[in-house]
């Protein structure tokens, strides 16, 4: 134990556990610890190991980015490197990547960052991105900007009013969630959007009135029709490198046969 500095890595841990709304018991009987080494722990008058940062880190699900922020916080060097989509030792994510999104056409399909910057897509994703503004495209397009800013896809979207609390709710929890910054700043930029006249006014489209069993799908007016869509969320399993962890690749489906004929239609016009 040294108690001439006391440790930084303390209340960042201390932070964690509150942010997961557990007790120093809770977490010490996660960790394989004790609690009164805890405290000591989280007060600074004790230093953890590297492999008992790591363990406390792994008990709160903490990201891998903000793991290596815990380990520098103790004096060791971070565990989890942060590499490029360009890196030659990358070129495997890479090519997993291209092949989702090229199989999942004619379906959009988009890759994104831990702040829903959108790292690259499919052709299919025209259907979503034709007639966005530049400035919302630079330097990097961003999901929720797109999605929600009023020069974006926004008025375009049928049931705005469902989908933008939605959004907003998502990515409120996964700033809490997480204590990105720039999460945060992104939530209180895209919250403060003007908001949409029928988020008080119902809906009146008839169609969503039909069963469904996805809550708020995303409905899209087009030249070629209303379409009616859903996405699901991949992410890569057991990632050992921090730009890894970040990835997601969102999918999008066809919710009713109409977009599906509209889709592959659209596809079929993109073939070479």
């Amino acid at each position: 134990m040294d108690v001439d500095q006391p440790s930084r890595v303390g209340p960042l841990l201390r932070e964690w556990r509150r942010r997961r709304r557990l007790s120093q018991l809770e977490l010490a009987l996660l960790a394989d610890t004790s609690a009164r080494h805890l405290s000591c722990v989280e007060t600074g008058r004790a230093r953890p190991s590297r492999t008992m940062v790591l363990r406390l880190a792994a008990a709160l699900d903490v990201p891998l980015r903000e793991r290596n922020t815990l380990l520098m916080a103790a004096d060791y060097a971070p565990a989890y490197r942060e590499s490029s989509l360009d890196d030659e030792d990358m070129a495997s994510v890479r090519a997993a990547l291209d092949m989702m999104l090229t199989s999942h056409e004619p379906y959009p399909a988009v890759v994104v960052d831990r702040v829903w910057n959108v790292l690259t897509g499919n052709r299919a994703m025209s259907v979503l991105m034709d007639g966005i503004p530049p400035h919302l495209l630079t330097p990097r397009p961003n999901v929720y900007r797109l999605t929600l800013h009023p020069d974006g896809l926004a008025p375009r979207l049928a049931n705005l009013g469902q989908v933008r609390p939605l959004f907003l709710e998502r990515l409120r929890r996964q700033a809490d969630a997480t204590g990105d910054t720039e999460l945060r700043a992104l939530y209180e930029e895209v919250r403060d959007y003007p908001a949409p006249v029928d988020e008080v006014i119902p809906d009146a489209d008839p169609s969503a009135a039909r069963p469904s069993p996805i809550q708020v799908p995303l409905r899209v007016r087009t030249p070629m029709g209303k379409l009616s869509m859903f996405g699901t969320m991949v992410t890569f399993g057991a990632p050992a490198d921090v730009t890894l962890s970040e990835l997601a690749i969102e999918l999008f489906y066809p919710l009713d046969e109409f977009t599906a004929k509209a889709l592959r239609a659209l596809g079929s016009a993109l073939s070479p």
